[in-house]
């Protein structure tokens, strides 16, 4: 027979041996993404959202019939950009090696299609249906693609000229032609900064850089002079750096708007510049409504926007696991925040009249769809950087921060190269 004290002796050494239920772990969600960057975008997208709508109303009533049309249009290609740039954050930009050709065999399709097509819209053949689908715009995203990817399958010679500087010019060449004669000036200089300074990430010898400047420079300044469109611009944008009053009428409403936004702004659509002959104030001209709305501090914070963009764009580049991806986010952000940079400065009369969107802000299906697949591209690098990083991926990767002048990460010595040898 057992005791009751033996009993409760045996019980409480059982106890003992048997672990205490533990509560439930807690568990962290990873996305494995830029966070910061998805945040700036969709901030960027939701006050573009509210510009349109307030922008666009009087505008298309009187092109549609209809106050809500732009707007709806506008959200209409929100919906099929928010796809694009889910399926290109899972889409592993490293399969760009084998389709950048293809998309830009596309590419160059498109804008012949533009021209055998001619639908001439405000003095300019740029679209392809009704004043919808521009494929210079999309020529602006594939060309950053493609020339990531032959310049990191070519970074071994780039410093041939034969295989580096001209091979690129004519690549550029063929692209920038046919978006000169739509004419659309402002894509044809955008694709050939981007093309140099990818060039120059890239490790492109200083020489071959200068040059491309000076050539550059020269023939762009041959085809603004020559175009009736770009000389007429010039000439209309000097008088203005001497007395604001001798601005083009565009650039003299938008200064109008910005001087009545003060610091502080209207309030969101109490605007009165767009009402009263402000140019397009849904596209070329909604910084000047989002300066009369929000004043210098609304101006300001889409300012610091784009600011963050570039940051966050630029550190996925310096964190991709490889030379190609470094390319890619460097040249999509920058390519994004130039286009704004150009807009906005436009506006204020400190650079003449170009014409290009306010990315994710302006009324435009094409360059709202495009900057959203380039956030996909973005955001689909910083989630595969932090898997293995290629060797060779890494050393490249470190010709570019050289570039960039960060003191963090230097050249991998020939020690650490030669490491990586069987033996070593």
């Amino acid at each position: 027979m057992f005791s009751p004290m033996g009993n409760a002796t045996t019980r409480r050494r059982v106890n003992q041996t048997q672990p205490l239920p533990t509560k439930p772990a807690k568990r962290h969600i990873y996305l494995g993404i830029d966070v910061p960057l998805l945040l700036v975008t969709i901030t960027l997208v939701i006050f573009g959202l509210v510009m349109v709508y307030s922008a666009s109303t009087d505008y298309s009533l009187l092109l549609y019939g209809n106050p809500s049309k732009i707007f709806t249009r506008q959200l209409q290609v929100f919906g099929l950009g928010i796809i694009a740039l889910i399926f290109l954050t899972f889409f592993d930009y490293r399969f760009w090696l084998k389709l950048a050709l293809p998309a830009l065999v596309v590419s160059i399709a498109a804008l012949v299609a533009v021209l055998i097509i001619n639908e001439e819209r405000h003095g300019a053949v740029r679209t392809l249906w009704e004043g919808s689908i521009q494929p210079s715009e999309l020529a602006k995203l594939v060309m950053i693609i493609y020339l990531s990817v032959w310049l990191f399958s070519k970074r071994d010679i780039l410093k041939d000229v034969k295989f580096g500087l001209f091979p690129m010019a004519g690549i550029l060449g063929i692209v920038g032609g046919l978006i000169i004669v739509q004419p659309d000036i402002s894509a044809f200089i955008t694709i050939f900064i981007l093309g140099g300074v990818l060039f120059f990430l890239a490790g492109g010898d200083l020489k071959q850089i200068f040059m491309l400047i000076v050539i550059a420079a020269l023939v762009g300044t041959l085809i603004v002079l020559s175009s009736e469109t770009g000389s007429q611009r010039i000439s209309s944008f000097l008088p203005g750096l001497v007395d604001p009053m001798q601005a083009p009428y565009h650039v003299r409403r938008s200064m109008e708007a910005m001087v009545n936004g003060g610091w502080f702004g209207v309030g969101i659509g109490n605007a009165l510049t767009k009402y009263t002959g402000l140019p397009v104030p849904p596209t070329d001209s909604i910084f000047a409504v989002v300066g009369e709305e929000t004043g210098v501090l609304g101006a300001t914070f889409l300012i610091g926007l784009y600011l963050a963009f570039l940051w966050r764009g630029m550190t996925i580049a310096r964190r991709a696991p490889d030379g190609l991806g470094s390319l890619l986010a460097a040249g999509l952000s920058i390519w994004i925040v130039m286009e704004a940079m150009i807009n906005m400065a436009v506006m204020v009369n400190l650079l003449p009249f170009a014409g290009n969107a306010l990315p994710f802000i302006s009324y435009g299906g094409s360059n709202l769809f495009v900057s959203l697949c380039a956030v996909g591209i973005l955001l689909n690098i910083s989630r595969l950087s932090t898997k293995t990083k290629e060797e060779e991926g890494r050393l490249f990767g470190e010709v570019i921060d050289l570039r960039w002048r960060n003191r963090r990460r230097r050249v991998s010595s020939s020690r650490r190269v030669g490491s990586n040898k069987p033996g070593a």
